[in-house]
């Protein structure tokens, strides 16, 4: 083989890594963009039987957002194998529990069942903020697309844009406590008139 196609042929089959920001995300939609890669399904060179796949960073995964009322709702169930081993969990106690368990267990029903599923687990890397090892970090070579806009927080906007909308109304300026001196002594009042009204 020719020297060219062979450095050709390894590029084909290596291995890339890829990060994804789940801020704001939903774990659902995120899985099925993610499983994409994990199985190699964005390659020419797919095929149901081949380890082909690439490794995926998953970054803020302790932020990502569940549609509707399915942090209540969506349960979680496990079983250890023993007599009265069935648990069943709330999606926000499994969240409160591992920030990364949520989106885990739903990449890991979303990937085709096959034998290959266990090697699929292990190029996922789960963090629950941003903070990489550096060593993970040098290999990324691509950016996975958030599935889902991020929300602009008010802090985002820049103050001549947040000035310049317009208000539906003005607070009075007796409405506003300006500094903690005030508070002290709007407090006074009220327990001397609690004071008083016990007294009568």
């Amino acid at each position: 083989m020719h020297d060219r196609r062979r450095v050709l042929q390894w590029a084909t089959f290596a291995r890339s890594w890829w990060i994804f920001d789940a801020n704001h995300q939903c774990p659902f939609q995120s899985a099925n963009r993610l499983c994409l890669f994990l199985e190699g399904k964005h390659k020419p060179i797919y095929h149901p039987l081949s380890d082909c796949g690439d490794h995926v960073i998953v970054i803020n995964t302790k932020h990502i957002a569940m549609p509707d009322r399915f942090w209540r709702a969506w349960r979680h169930f496990h079983h250890t194998q023993y007599a009265g081993g069935f648990q069943v969990q709330r999606a926000w106690q499994v969240h409160r529990e591992d920030p990364t368990k949520i989106l885990k267990k739903q990449i890991y029903s979303t990937l085709t069942g096959n034998l290959l599923r266990k090697g699929l687990m292990a190029r996922l890397h789960l963090f629950p903020e941003e903070d990489v090892p550096e060593g993970m970090l040098r290999n990324v070579s691509n950016q996975i697309r958030q599935v889902m806009p991020v929300p602009k927080t008010l802090e985002d906007y820049p103050i001549e844009e947040r000035e310049s909308f317009p208000r539906v109304f003005e607070w009075p300026e007796e409405y506003v406590v300006k500094d903690g001196k005030e508070f002290e002594r709007q407090k006074e009042y009220l327990d001397e008139d609690l004071s008083l009204s016990k007294l009568q």
